[in-house]
């Protein structure tokens, strides 16, 4: 049976930082965020598929989310003594726990040793390990680093068949090319994470965004309705969505869109965002239709 593990994901971004690729009255960026909303978006479940389940007496996968610290302590302590397979539970363990605990330099280290000690033959295991090494590398800020350790989890994700997988490895990929300016690349990994999974709407997202600040906006509209179609609740897509629109000249369309935001998740941080884009269009019917 498939174990759930808490993944420290980087899944809320293209980039960071940076002068705003449009001219606009906006206050920020779509895609910058605070450190605290970014944290939760990054924080999802991902399924450790493969022969290697946890035994739950070891406690430290149950432990992680409640108390991270002693969740690593005890991983360390079990990764001492483990041999062969045991050695990437404990590191996937421990690794986990690092992650939450933001120490991403040590857990993209500890990731790396549980893929090497993965049977060369599990290739979804060497995958998935491969993918959070790299996934750590990207929150350190090591975009370079990232690339060379999700390069070869891409390969092996294939080999595994897992499109999904293979699709978010995608995203992390293009986010460090975004980030090292290699914006040509970074199309082409969103292209990868598209044909992946047709119905990441993530990828969607994403792909939109990058057309957008290329200022492809006929190619963004299309890619934003797709995204839209796939996660018609998703506020960042919303978000996403009025910028294309407002770019465009097409304010009322914005308007729309960003209030659908404040409508459906009226507490979430993407609803303070639209509120202040909002705020920048000002009242209904000042703005050209």
């Amino acid at each position: 049976m498939p174990l759930l593990l808490p993944f420290m994901l980087m899944q809320a971004t293209l980039g960071a930082g940076g002068a705003s690729p449009y001219a606009s009255a906006l206050p920020r960026e779509i895609v910058e965020k605070k450190e605290d909303e970014a944290r939760k978006r990054r924080t999802e479940s991902a399924q450790f598929a493969g022969p290697l389940p946890l035994r739950r007496e070891n406690g430290c996968l149950l432990a992680v989310e409640a108390d991270p610290n002693r969740s690593a302590e005890v991983a360390r302590q079990a990764l001492a003594s483990a041999q062969g397979r045991e050695r990437v539970r404990a590191g996937l363990c421990l690794g986990v726990a690092l992650a939450d605990l933001d120490r991403w330099a040590e857990a993209r280290t500890v990731f790396v040793q549980a893929r090497d000690a993965a049977d060369p033959g599990d290739q979804l295991s060497r995958a998935r390990l491969g993918a959070m090494a790299g996934n750590a590398a990207l929150a350190d800020g090591k975009a370079g680093e990232a690339l060379t350790l999700l390069a070869p989890a891409a390969l092996a994700a294939k080999t595994a068949g897992d499109g999904a997988l293979g699709a978010s490895i995608a995203l992390d990929r293009a986010r460090a090319l975004v980030s090292l300016g290699q914006n040509e690349e970074a199309g082409r990994a969103l292209s990868d994470a598209r044909s992946a999974d047709p119905t990441s709407a993530q990828a969607w997202l994403l792909s939109a965004t990058l057309a957008r600040r290329e200022k492809r906006l006929i190619e963004a509209q299309s890619l934003i309705e797709k995204a839209a179609q796939l996660a018609p609740q998703d506020p960042e897509i919303g978000l996403e969505a009025g910028v294309i629109a407002i770019l465009g000249g097409r304010d009322e369309v914005a308007r729309r869109s960003w209030n659908s935001v404040v409508r459906m998740a009226p507490e979430s941080p993407s609803a303070a965002t639209a509120k202040e884009y909002l705020a920048q269009l000002g009242p209904e019917g000042t703005s050209k239709p």
